[in-house]
């Protein structure tokens, strides 16, 4: 019953580990922060800050003067974007 217990515990912890490295406006990692910048810089953007969102990664950069969100995927294709507030 014990083990059954502890089980459990440690299950609920996993699941809320998981549940923190996926809430909204996480940090990227170097690697992703440097690949997304590359990748949107190319574009014409300046990068201003990275993170990570709902599985996406979320880049926050400007471009003649506006600044735009947007949404990369995995392999940092971009999936959505939009104006975003200053």
């Amino acid at each position: 019953m014990k083990t059954m217990i502890r089980a459990v515990a440690v299950l609920g912890l996993s699941m809320m580990s998981v549940g923190a490295a996926l809430a909204d406006g996480d940090e990227a990692d170097a690697a992703t922060v440097a690949k997304a910048t590359e990748v949107v810089t190319a574009e014409g953007y300046e990068v201003r800050k990275v993170e990570m969102e709902d599985g996406l990664i979320e880049v926050y950069a400007v471009k003649d003067g506006k600044m735009w969100e947007l949404k990369l995927d995995a392999e940092y294709k971009v999936t959505e974007m939009e104006e975003a507030d200053e």
